[in-house]
């Protein structure tokens, strides 16, 4: 079905508002634009600050609930590569004996019409339970019903829960009561302040750490870089290797007592796409891509490192497509992707991990069409992610304790 012209003037806005935001548009109207943005920032930033107090100052509590709550999160909005942290880290924990589950929010995940909303509050005293995306043995929801993210980790996470509800709360009871879970990762958790996390890890994207300094909607700043202080341990991801002393020292200030664990997201392979979850697609070695005529397309948050990936494994970029971070593909687009990657002599498509769940399910494709998988690789802070996991989760008693 084609997009409607409501949601087709949102996503002009928006592109828009990410261009005023980045410095790319100029003019009277920008400015204008602009201005009125950073009038909206000093007002979230207030609610930030009063929503913090309030629960610093215990007005507002936090539920503990008894067991290891372990928040993986960030300052910004945008791609700072969170997902494959925190499937990384749930696959250590689980690999450890621990009974995990993740609890995510669903960000832009299809819930369920008003009507019937209604009707279950008519009838029912207690709320609805969280939504059920994987029990640890079957993925239970598709990725339009899950949200993007949480269904990646079902799928590629067996024998770890994975939960959907805006409550957190009581998703975590949930966990605890239904799979007798014992760790419970928050996925995107930083700013949810009710489940307050043993151990707070911040991700900060080295090759855009803090965006333009300013709180949203002016900048993709979620609270202030002060708030660097909550963290337990800061990850700095996509990194390339190289010390950044600057934003190593900023860190220092404002949490010197944080770990710095550094990281970087590799590139693993080429899964051939496949909807048929019990028939995987095929896959191909990295080298499959040098010297090929490729068309990319993407709908996340930072799709200059996806296209650099390729470029650097010696693919020829010969077509390039890119939309809203979570856009949510329709046949005309898929269509009109294979027409541009034809036109241009592709030899095959190449997409993100995260957009290949948002594809519309049983089309046949002319081209062939992967995805790129990629994986966490510690560069400085621990000789591997297992051993980070051991000395975040499972310090000896004679070891400093995390917050």
């Amino acid at each position: 079905m084609s997009q409607s012209w409501f949601q087709k003037k949102l996503n002009a806005l928006e592109l828009y508002t990410i261009d005023v935001i980045l410095g790319r548009q100029a003019g009277a109207g920008a400015a204008v634009y602009g201005a009125a943005l950073q009038a909206m920032s000093w007002l979230f930033n207030l609610i930030v600050q009063a929503r913090l107090w309030l629960y610093r100052h215990r007005i507002f509590h936090d539920q503990p609930l008894g067991c290891l709550v372990v928040v993986v999160g960030n300052l910004t909005v945008g791609g700072t590569g969170k997902t494959p942290v925190v499937e990384t880290f749930a696959r250590a924990l689980r690999d450890r004996g621990r009974k995990v589950a993740i609890l995510s929010r669903g960000y832009k995940s299809k819930t369920s019409p008003f009507w019937k909303k209604a009707w279950f509050a008519l009838t029912h005293t207690e709320e609805p339970p969280p939504r059920i995306v994987s029990d640890g043995e079957r993925v239970l929801l598709n990725s339009e019903e899950a949200g993007d993210e949480p269904f990646m980790l079902a799928r590629n996470l067996p024998g770890v829960i994975v939960l959907v509800d805006k409550n957190r709360v009581k998703a975590g009871a949930y966990a605890i009561k239904r799979f007798g879970c014992d760790t419970l990762v928050l996925d995107d958790g930083f700013q949810y302040l009710p489940l307050k996390g043993r151990l707070n890890l911040l991700l900060v994207d080295k090759t855009n750490p803090f965006g333009n300094g300013h709180l949203l909607p002016r900048g993709i700043l979620r609270e202030p870089i002060k708030h660097l202080k909550r963290a337990s341990y800061v990850f700095l991801t996509k990194s390339n290797g190289q010390r950044d002393t600057e934003l190593e020292a900023l860190i220092a200030r404002h949490n010197p007592s944080a770990d710095i664990i550094e990281c970087a997201h590799r590139p693993q392979f080429l899964q051939r796409f496949n909807f048929a979850r019990e028939a995987p697609g095929a896959r191909e070695p990295l080298s499959y891509l040098k010297g090929r005529r490729v068309a990319a397309f993407s709908g996340i948050a930072t799709p200059e490192s996806f296209e650099r990936f390729l470029r650097e494994l010696g693919a020829k970029l010969v077509a390039r497509e890119r939309f809203l971070d979570h856009y949510r593909y329709t046949d005309e687009d898929v269509d009109a992707l294979f027409d541009l990657a034809r036109r241009e002599g592709a030899d095959c498509l190449v997409t993100t991990e995260k957009d290949a769940v948002r594809l519309p399910e049983n089309r046949v494709f002319p081209l062939p069409l992967f995805y790129l998988r990629l994986e966490i690789e510690i560069i400085r802070g621990a000789a591997d992610f297992d051993e980070a996991v051991s000395r975040i989760c499972f310090r000896t008693s004679g070891s400093r304790s995390p917050e």
